[in-house]
């Protein structure tokens, strides 16, 4: 292995996970990989301490705050384990020279068949039925066929576009809201675009996929659940601060809603105390939507590939401007 001359910290709890081999690739180009041991996400405070001396991090959902960034003397690039960035002060960034990149072509596969597999799983309730049968009972779950149905997509972007096309495969109509309109692509799908208000009235399935900032947060908070149809279902497999969890949890408790299901959540994890997990119409799952062996691969090695380029001075595969 090369002597040792840049330190990247390693944040993301998945990287290394699928293959070692990115990891040994950092160390022969001269990195030393710093491990992240706390089995979690590093917290601001001990990013001040964690970050000094580094010259990279990979990371996942550490939280990268202005006053982090400020106290990284050495810090040249941040590398995003997936596409999510409400993690990192992307501003503070900027100011500090400090190089930002991402991975956005590794998962939406991924996320997409997670997508599907919930959207499915409620549809039939698959997992009532699992656990009635489990019990010993012999419950017939009445479920309906997508034939038909409607899926609203919120945020037509990679991993949009992906549900979109595997729900057309299934049969089903496909209304989207995005700021931006590839109407080549809802051309070729027979995919409608809609206001947000048009789509939340008309879809029996919902699906979030749009990207979490300062506009989006709470996109989905207590009157456009009230706009639902009563026996629609809330799907979100994005960022957890899309939805209003307050506000959905009473129109889950009202019946204002046929159910949910989620992958991503305001606080991760969401706690034993959770009144999301008094739901027997809710499914829930650990923020895994990313979380397939060739994901995590590709991930991996765009993530150690932008690190890399930036610390030789070249344009990384995929930089945030």
């Amino acid at each position: 292995m090369s002597q040792a001359h840049w330190r990247v910290l390693i944040g993301s709890r998945s990287f290394g996970r699928a293959t070692q081999e990115p990891l040994r690739r950092l160390q022969a180009a001269g990195c030393e990989v710093i491990p992240n041991t706390l089995g979690r996400a590093y917290r601001a405070e001990e990013l001040r301490t964690a970050l000094r001396d580094a010259d990279a991090i990979i990371t996942g959902v550490d939280q990268l705050t202005a006053e982090v960034l400020d106290s990284a003397d050495r810090l040249r690039v941040i590398s995003k384990h997936g596409v999510g960035l409400d993690n990192i002060d992307l501003q503070a960034a900027r100011a500090r020279g400090i190089v930002v990149t991402m991975t956005p072509d590794a998962i939406h596969d991924s996320v997409a068949d997670l997508t599907l597999a919930l959207l499915l799983a409620l549809a039939r309730q698959i997992v009532p039925a699992h656990n009635s049968t489990h019990s010993g009972h012999w419950a017939r779950f009445i479920g309906v066929e997508l034939r038909d149905m409607i899926l609203g997509i919120i945020g037509l972007g990679r991993v949009g576009k992906g549900v979109a096309a595997r729900a057309r495969a299934f049969g089903m109509k496909v209304l989207a809201y995005d700021v931006f309109h590839d109407e080549t692509f809802a051309s070729q799908h027979e995919i409608t675009f809609v206001e947000l208000d048009e789509l939340l009235a008309h879809s029996d399935f919902i699906s979030l996929h749009a990207a979490l900032n300062s506009g989006t947060a709470h996109l989905i908070g207590a009157s456009e659940l009230a706009r639902m149809k009563p026996t629609a279902y809330l799907i979100n497999t994005a960022r957890g601060g899309l939805v209003d969890e307050a506000a959905l949890v009473e129109a889950l408790r009202a019946q204002r809603l046929a159910g949910a299901a989620l992958d991503v959540f305001q606080t991760e994890p969401p706690g034993a105390n959770s009144p999301l997990l008094q739901f027997e119409n809710v499914l829930l799952t650990p923020h895994i939507a990313g979380q397939t062996e060739m994901g995590l691969r590709r991930m991996d090695e765009m993530a150690a590939e932008n690190i890399l380029r930036v610390l030789r001075n070249e344009p990384p595969l995929y930089r945030v401007e």
